[in-house]
C-alpha cells in the first residue's frame, strides 16, 4: 500500500487514526447500547478479529474503555485496564463529548490517569458522541 493510500485510510477509518494494527487483540470494557458501533466495527475491520470482552482471560494489545460519568470510579477502571494489557499496550479511554450525557471533565480524566500511573498522549474526536484519550501504561 502506498503512503497516500495509508493516509486515505486514516481519514476514512477512525480505527486507523487510533493506531490499531492488523492482528492486534483489542479488549473492550464498558460496552453498552450507547457506544459507537461504527467505531467498533472499524476496529474489528482493521485488526481482522472481533473485540474481546471483560471475560477474556489473556492479555490484550490494547484496551478500549467506554466510560461515562456515572460508571463508578475512573481511576479504578483504568487500573483494572492496565492489568489486562500486554507490555507497551495502549488504553483508549472513550468518554462522551461535551454536552452529552455522561460527560467527564478533562481535569477529572487527567487526575484519574495520573493516579493510575498512566501517561496521556493525545485526545481526539473518534465519533459523533465520543472523544478518545490515548493512555500509555508504564513499562513493567
Amino acid at each position: 500500500m502506498s503512503a497516500t493510500a495509508d493516509h486515505a485510510e486514516e481519514r476514512t477509518n477512525p480505527a486507523a487514526r487510533l493506531g490499531f494494527q492488523p492482528g492486534q487483540v483489542v479488549q473492550e470494557i464498558g460496552y453498552d447500547d450507547d457506544v459507537d458501533q461504527e467505531l467498533r466495527e472499524a476496529i474489528e475491520e482493521i485488526t481482522g478479529q472481533d473485540l474481546v470482552d471483560e471475560d477474556y482471560d489473556d492479555v490484550a494489545d490494547a484496551v478500549v474503555l467506554w466510560f461515562r460519568d456515572d460508571d463508578g470510579d475512573l481511576t479504578d477502571a483504568l487500573v483494572d485496564a492496565i492489568g489486562m494489557l500486554e507490555d507497551g499496550g495502549d488504553i483508549w479511554l472513550m468518554t462522551p463529548k461535551t454536552g452529552r450525557d455522561g460527560y467527564i471533565e478533562p481535569s477529572d480524566i487527567n487526575e484519574a490517569s495520573q493516579t493510575a500511573g498512566l501517561s496521556q498522549t493525545k485526545s481526539i474526536s473518534v465519533a459523533k458522541d465520543w472523544t478518545g484519550t490515548r493512555m500509555v501504561a508504564p513499562k513493567r
